[in-house]
Formats: C-alpha cells, sequence, structure tokens
C-alpha cells in the first residue's frame, strides 16, 4: 500500500478552516513590495524573454504577446483556495520591478503551499528572491493557515537552492530523472519548511543585506 503526501489515513480530513478572505495586498518587507500584476507589466516582466532567465522553467522565453497573456491571465490570480490556484506577485524595489513570485495551492485542504520566484538578473546577488520568498512563506503560514511550504527545483538551479537554504528549507528529497523538459530526463530537489520551524527561525538575512524585519528565481522550477 502507498500514500500521497496530501493523503490521511482512512480518509479523514484536517480540520476545517474557514477562508481567511483575500490576502492583505501589497504585502510589504524592510526593501520590497509584493503588488498584483496589472496592465503594463509585461514590459518590466522583459526578462522573461532570456532563455538563460527560463532555463530551468518550465516555460521557454516569452515573447511580449506572451507576457501580454500572462500578465492578463494572473492579474486575476488573487486568492488562491482550490489545488493548483496561485497567487502571483510583482516584486518592486523603490517602485522598479526586479522579480515576481508565486504562492500555489498544493493540497486539496489548503495546508500545503508551493513558492516560486524569478528574478530580473540586473537585480541578482542582493537577497531580493530570499526576501520575498520569506514574505510568501509568511503570508501561507499566518494568513492561509497552511503548515508546510515547499519548493521544487531543478537539481541545476544551484542559485535557487542557496534561497531554499537561506529560508530555512530543509532538502528533503532528490528524484532522479522524474521530469523530462527540453528533450532530457532531469532531476528534480523538493525543499520543505514546516510552520513551527518557520516560527521558531531568525529571520532570513538577504545576501549581502541587513536582517528582515518579521512579517505583516535565477528560479524556481514550477512557477504558477
Amino acid at each position: 500500500m502507498s500514500t500521497t503526501g496530501s493523503g490521511t489515513p482512512g480518509g479523514a480530513a484536517p480540520p476545517y478552516r474557514p477562508d481567511p478572505g483575500p490576502p492583505p495586498l501589497p504585502l510589504r518587507t524592510e526593501r520590497l513590495v509584493l503588488r498584483a500584476h496589472r496592465d503594463g507589466d509585461a514590459a518590466a516582466l522583459a526578462y522573461y524573454g532570456d532563455a538563460e532567465v527560463t532555463r530551468f522553467m518550465l516555460l521557454h522565453a516569452l515573447g511580449e504577446a506572451e507576457r501580454d497573456a500572462m500578465v492578463a491571465r494572473r492579474a486575476t490570480s488573487l486568492h488562491p483556495r482550490a489545488p493548483g490556484e496561485t497567487l502571483p506577485l510583482v516584486v518592486e524595489r523603490d517602485g522598479v520591478v526586479v522579480g515576481d513570485v508565486v504562492l500555489k495551492v498544493v493540497d486539496a485542504w489548503g495546508g500545503v503551499g508551493e513558492v516560486g520566484w524569478v528574478l530580473d538578473p540586473r537585480h541578482g546577488g542582493r537577497g531580493y528572491a530570499t526576501e520575498a520568498a520569506a514574505a510568501l512563506a509568511d503570508l501561507a503560514f499566518d494568513h492561509y493557515g497552511m503548515h508546510r511550504v515547499e519548493a521544487r527545483l531543478d537539481a541545476r538551479n544551484a542559485a535557487s537552492a542557496r534561497v531554499c537554504a537561506r529560508l530555512g528549507m530543509r532538502l528533503e528529497a532528490h528524484l532522479r530523472r522524474d521530469w523530462w523538459m527540453r528533450g532530457e530526463w532531469t532531476d528534480t530537489q523538493v525543499h520543505a519548511v514546516l510552520v513551527e520551524e518557520w516560527r521558531a527561525l531568525e529571520r532570513p538575512r538577504p545576501a549581502g543585506g541587513r536582517p528582515r524585519r518579521g512579517s505583516v528565481r535565477p528560479v524556481a522550477r514550477r512557477p504558477g
């Protein structure tokens, strides 16, 4: 007999949690603002047109029309509740877009979330991905009441693995040749942190930056 990570013995469901309502946007950290997508963001997300940025993603490099369509989809995704639904947010520093992040609901009870991030290479090396992902983890645990947040990466994506380590996530699995992408079988890493571990952590320090105050990708492998 086998079980899945989001299943429950005997079919018993976890305790009911009422819908907390839409998240309090924008989210603000010490240096960053995380806001919903809006018209005109396609130009600021031009880094999706860089094949090096999308190298470890389930996307090819996107043209302008494809970025317009992506922004339109994301702008309507503001309150994820069902499995596979997402909260995608643009990340700004002083009004300049430096990347984007996403929180995805994984299980039917909304207890497990997955985070992903994409950073404009021009703004790399400043800890923005860590800081923004930490804000999403805060939201997952404090607003949505999740008990686990994970990140799934192409195992070659060393930059995102370092972000996971700075967030206090544990490397729980290295799945060998489990994902077919761009003509080859690739490995996946699964990193995760539980709510009690997150609350016991010192807040992550942005690389080269100051400690991040409390709450309110390159890229993670499976963005929303």
